[in-house]
């Protein structure tokens, strides 16, 4: 990882949110129903709630992105991590997770929770190696299973 820069959000970067911009309202934001139809930008609303977003670039090309979204006083969401095809092989998941666990650390987080899918075998095991346990499932939000995750800071 000695070429991947961490770079902070910044405007230039929201190009990249673009592409993902439905997906993560449908499936992966925990909003109230008018949030959802009013949010246009989940990268400033991320920014605006006391959360943070990070992007892994080499070589002048976003290869992933990870947000943090505050939920509670010291207790952060990891919202869906985004890594590009580009990346694929280079352990970029796993780089980009420390990296924003150590970034939760220094806003102040003492818990950081998620949210994923037992179907989603990789991305399990990812978490489960960044420190993540599971804790409880929890149905019905999107009309999937969740399984409830969390590591404490």
């Amino acid at each position: 990882m000695n070429q991947i820069q961490v770079l902070d959000y910044k405007p230039e970067l929201q190009s990249y949110f673009e592409d993902i911009n439905k997906q993560w309202i449908a499936e992966f934001f925990a909003l109230e129903e008018f949030d959802r139809l009013q949010l246009e930008k989940p990268e400033e609303y991320i920014i605006s709630k006391g959360g943070t977003i990070i992007f892994a670039q080499e070589n002048d090309k976003v290869l992933g992105t990870v947000a943090l979204s505050k939920v509670g006083e010291g207790i952060y969401e990891m919202i869906k991590m985004g890594v590009s095809p580009e990346a694929r092989g280079k352990r970029l998941g796993y780089f980009l997770g420390q990296q924003i666990l150590e970034k939760a650390k220094q806003m102040g987080a003492q818990k950081v929770i998620l949210y994923t899918n037992s179907k989603l075998g990789p991305a399990l095991s990812l978490y489960k190696k960044l420190g993540f346990k599971e804790t409880e499932k929890e149905c019905g939000k999107y009309d999937r299973c969740d399984i409830k995750m969390e590591i404490k800071l």
